[in-house]
């Protein structure tokens, strides 16, 4: 399998590969995820008549923090004032412009492990979503303590990890990609979402029961019996460690019940 963009030996270069150009795009894809994320939500806001941006105010906003982000930062840091910059502009200097030099990398770069370099590529993506997803917490700056202090090591840890699998993949000779198996990861996001939707209105024991079941449908050797005994346990064990260990105030019961 030729995933290469370096020279034949007739002197002539190769093309990159089918698989570079569709990392590439995924990568792509993803580095303008929460903007077509937002976009979406935006189009629902404007149908179900809600209070949200519009999908030109998005699109306006996006488009501008992609072309001003790196300006400002760069004007901010050169008048050695305190660097303040709009979400949409964090959003770009954390989390879009490193994937989409990512993705011109793999587009160009010479993958001699495309399993592992792909496997890296995520998780610096991961990191990277959490990094920005955490950057308006305290403790993310300096060497204050605060909620952010957690995220931000674990997301550099993270982003180091990728990286260092990724030059794996592109150092060393390895597996090439294998075939994509959706069922497992489309069930556990479900179970994510399921859990995130729930927890509110039905309460942690539901939600968590919910959440547990939907998860074990990602495989197909589940043995329903097992997996539902292991759930109660899980669920209770759930239910007494967050409200009464940790004292994190959690609904246990659904809403219509406890009122």
């Amino acid at each position: 399998m030729a995933e290469t963009t370096g020279p034949l030996s007739d002197g002539t270069a190769t093309v990159p590969s089918a698989r570079n150009v569709t990392g590439a795009l995924i990568i792509l894809l993803l580095a303008f995820a929460p903007q077509l994320v937002e976009l979406s939500i935006s189009l629902v806001s404007l149908i179900a008549a809600l209070s949200a941006r519009s999908p030109l105010e998005v699109v306006s906003a996006h488009g501008a923090a992609l072309v001003e982000a790196l300006p400002m930062l760069l004007r901010q840091w050169m008048d050695g004032g305190k660097i303040t910059l709009r979400p949409d502009a964090l959003l770009v200097l954390i989390y879009t412009y490193p994937l989409v030099a990512i993705a011109l990398f793999t587009f160009l770069a010479r993958l001699r492990a495309p399993q592992d370099y792909f496997g890296g590529v995520a998780l610096m993506g991961i990191a990277l979503f959490a990094l920005w997803a955490a950057s308006d917490l305290s403790g993310m700056r300096g060497f204050t303590f605060g909620p952010g202090t957690a995220p931000r090591m674990l997301g550099v840890l993270l982003l180091g990890m990728g990286a260092a699998v990724a030059v794996i993949g592109l150092m060393t000779e390895g597996p090439g990609l294998q075939v994509y198996h959706w069922r497992g990861p489309c069930f556990v996001s479900l179970a994510i979402l399921a859990f995130a939707v729930a927890i509110r209105p039905l309460g942690l024991i539901v939600a968590a029961l919910a959440s547990f079941l939907i998860a074990a449908l990602g495989t197909p050797e589940t043995r329903w019996g097992e997996t539902l005994i292991v759930g109660v346990v899980l669920t209770l064990g759930c239910a007494l460690l967050f409200p009464y260990v940790l004292g994190l105030p959690m609904p246990l019961f659904p809403r219509f019940l406890v009122q």
